[in-house]
């Protein structure tokens, strides 16, 4: 398995398990979001997205065609990422309930995307021990 990419899929899975964890934190400590966490989470999101974004673009030339898996999931861990940002927008502009529902929306699309980088990492692992030759 490349470091490289083994590297990059590790800090997008870290930087997305970092992002859930500070919502959800939040959520819990104070039984709901302020609007000034939810900016500051919004922008997390943008960097964690960009870094993601940057990671798949070295990431593909060496993941090759035989980690299409590893790609799709990289893929959809930014989609998730994409709309938890979308969600941190629309909850600025609302209140009360309608923002805390926005903030759970956020917390579940994080969770999501959390989800989509450990199945990366776990098929690029998958991939990389099938790939080995036996002993």
């Amino acid at each position: 398995m490349d470091t490289n990419v083994k590297d990059a899929l590790d800090k997008v899975r870290a930087s997305t398990q970092e992002l859930h964890r500070a919502i959800s934190d939040t959520v819990a400590k104070r039984g709901g979001a302020t609007k000034a966490d939810l900016q500051a989470f919004a922008q997390k999101a943008k960097q964690v997205t960009d870094s993601t974004k940057a990671s798949m673009e070295s990431a593909k030339a060496s993941l090759g065609a035989q980690n299409e898996v590893t790609k799709k999931h990289l893929t959809d861990a930014v989609a998730q990422l994409e709309a938890t940002q979308k969600d941190a927008a629309e909850a600025l502009k609302t209140s009360g309930q309608a923002f805390q529902n926005s903030v759970k929306q956020a917390l579940a699309d994080t969770r999501a995307s959390v989800q989509k980088a450990s199945e990366a990492v776990a098929a690029m692992r998958s991939a990389a021990t099938s790939t080995k030759p036996p002993r």
